[in-house]
């Protein structure tokens, strides 16, 4: 049997331990904002948090997770106040499908812990999501709002 927490619930696996922890998300869990896109840990679309790590959950038995914390774009935000990086992408209006838009933002969410003050160069360099519909202009401009805001935050 496996337990881990997955936006601050319990919850036990004891079924096929190498199914990919994206399918459990969306079936078992009945987390829809974790999208499939390519299967493979390319894309992005799938992101989420283990340990406070972003990580492509297309990609990560659950058989791995046993004693994990797991959070999803459903538990980003925080007593019903928005993380800072989801109000950055409501203030930039950055996505266009919103499709890959979820896994954007965790992957921006866990950037921003270790470049709080990032250049373009930083975001580049480390944000490797891809985006079919190339919004990656406000995606840009949104780390950098969502930067902001933490900063005042505190």
């Amino acid at each position: 049997m496996i337990s881990f927490a997955v936006n601050g619930s319990t919850h036990n696996f004891d079924g096929d331990e190498d199914m990919p922890l994206l399918w459990f998300l969306r079936e078992d869990a009945q987390l829809k904002g974790t999208k499939f896109g390519c299967g493979i840990a390319q894309c992005g679309a799938c992101t989420v948090h283990v340990d406070g790590e972003a990580m492509r959950s297309c990609s990560i038995p659950v058989g791995s997770l046993n004693g994990a914390r797991v959070t999803t774009i459903e538990g980003l935000a925080e007593n019903g106040a928005l993380h800072p990086v989801q109000r950055a992408w409501l203030e930039e209006d950055v996505p266009q499908c919103g499709y890959c838009q979820a896994g954007q933002i965790m992957a921006a969410a866990e950037f921003l812990q270790n470049y709080p003050e990032p250049t373009d160069h930083d975001i580049d360099d480390n944000i490797t999501n891809l985006c079919r519909c190339g919004t990656y202009v406000r995606i840009r401009r949104a780390i950098h709002r969502a930067a902001q805001l933490m900063k005042a935050e505190g």
